[in-house]
């Protein structure tokens, strides 16, 4: 009869016992073991090594030579496996299993030798009397201070799998939305790049031959200041062209330098709040979130000072940032959170009175939540406008810088005609 390695958790003590037991399949193994009050969260069959094996071992004849484990590879589970943990973890937790008994199936299910190293890390620290909160916070790169929060809240409440489904459904929305985002992107950035490339291409390679035909015949005659000017810019990028790279490196790490002071910040952030064409769109997406995060930890049961500092955090802007900190002194001192939101500008009237509406219901989680789905709306239909109206701007842009060219080389070509007849 097969024989199978197992660790368990002892029903009356809470103890953790590991040993053999003889089954004729692993389901059997797991139903005996919970006749002996023993709650498995590994089962494993024992394999016996093969004598070849066995007499290439080390020394003593006992084998196994030498085992090095290192781990090279990231220590952070990507965003979208962590949503997808998150769920099974839930529906585990909620059809009745243990905390450790989900976290070991998850452990042995995920294919991803990353998430396998975190879920046995937090599985581990449990086993050994963390609470879960206690346990995720040994992992912070993958578990941020909302979902650590989300989860203090479950433990207080009983209810860890409710705030884990809500946790969940607020990583998809955040996806959704950045994906949303992402999207409006790539068209600009696709016709950005080509337009780069064929403005190189002609000023590298076409312009110069124009400019020796332009000695030839001309003799020496002034040539208009746009062609002089085309000129000047494809003898730099053809002689000089690691100045434009030096330019460049230099204006990024200014961009970067700047990028790490407060003001600087708030600066950056600033303008892309309010530019024109790609500002809608950051702006509702920074309401979105903010109603969302807002929301999900108010209904988690977070209290509102706590979780206006969780939003302040995780907003990813800086204005955004900048104005929840002035609403959270603010609440800190007595006020509701509808007035000093609307002090700070940044929020349209919509939003304030939805808020001040949840406030004297007492239902602001919900009306959160609203807003968020509103809000998520908008963002589709300010990426869907400035799809459309951003192609026919560019192809203008891309006609503009290519017809400029092409001006600039035909003007002196009137004079060489002229000239010539």
């Amino acid at each position: 009869m097969p024989k199978y390695y197992y660790v368990a958790i002892d029903g009356k003590t809470g103890e953790e016992r590991k040993g053999k037991i003889d089954a004729a399949s692993e389901e059997v193994a797991i139903g005996d073991l919970k006749k002996q009050n023993l709650h498995p969260t590994s089962i494993k069959p024992v394999v016996k090594p093969s004598k070849a094996k066995s007499s290439k071992g080390g020394k003593g004849g006992k084998g196994g030579g030498i085992n090095l484990n290192i781990s090279l590879g990231p220590t952070v589970i990507k965003r979208k496996e962590l949503t997808t943990i998150t769920r099974q973890l839930a529906i585990l937790l909620d059809a009745g299993l243990p905390l450790i008994r989900s976290l070991r199936t998850l452990e042995r299910q995920t294919k991803n030798p990353t998430a396998k190293t975190i879920l046995c890390k937090t599985a581990d620290s449990v086993e050994g009397g963390s609470t879960f909160s206690e346990a995720l916070a040994q992992s912070p790169k993958t578990f941020d201070k909302l979902y650590l929060n989300m989860v203090r809240a479950g433990e207080a409440a009983g209810a860890m799998e409710s705030i884990l489904d809500r946790l969940a459904i607020f990583m998809e929305k955040s996806a959704r939305i950045a994906g949303k985002v992402k999207s409006a992107m790539i068209y600009p950035l696709v016709v950005m790049v080509v337009a780069i490339g064929i403005t190189s291409g002609l000023m590298i390679f076409i312009v110069p031959n124009f400019a020796k035909v332009f000695d030839d015949l001309l003799e020496g005659e002034p040539l208009p200041a746009l062609t002089q000017s085309v000129m000047w810019l494809s003898a730099l990028m053809r002689e000089r062209i690691y100045l434009i790279f030096i330019a460049i490196a230099v204006l990024i790490i200014a961009y970067k330098l700047i990028k790490k002071t407060n003001p600087g910040k708030y600066a950056f952030d600033w303008i892309t709040y309010n530019m024109p064409l790609f500002g809608p769109i950051v702006s509702k997406t920074a309401i979105s979130r903010f109603s969302q995060t807002f929301g999900t930890l108010l209904s988690a049961g977070v209290p509102v000072l706590n979780a206006l500092n969780i939003v302040r955090e995780t907003s990813g802007n800086f204005v955004v940032a900048s104005a929840v900190q002035k609403v959270h002194d603010a609440v800190k001192e007595g006020e509701g959170v509808a007035k000093p939101l609307s002090a700070t500008g940044i929020f349209p009237e919509m939003v304030i009175s939805m808020i001040e509406v949840g406030e004297e219901t007492g239902k602001l989680p919900d009306m959160l939540v609203k807003v968020s789905d509103t809000y998520e709306e908008e963002v589709d239909n300010a990426v869907g406008a400035l799809t459309s109206m951003i192609e026919p701007l560019m192809i203008v842009g891309l006609a503009v810088i290519v017809g400029g060219i092409v001006i600039a080389m035909f003007m002196p070509m009137i004079k060489i005609i002229d000239k010539l007849g």
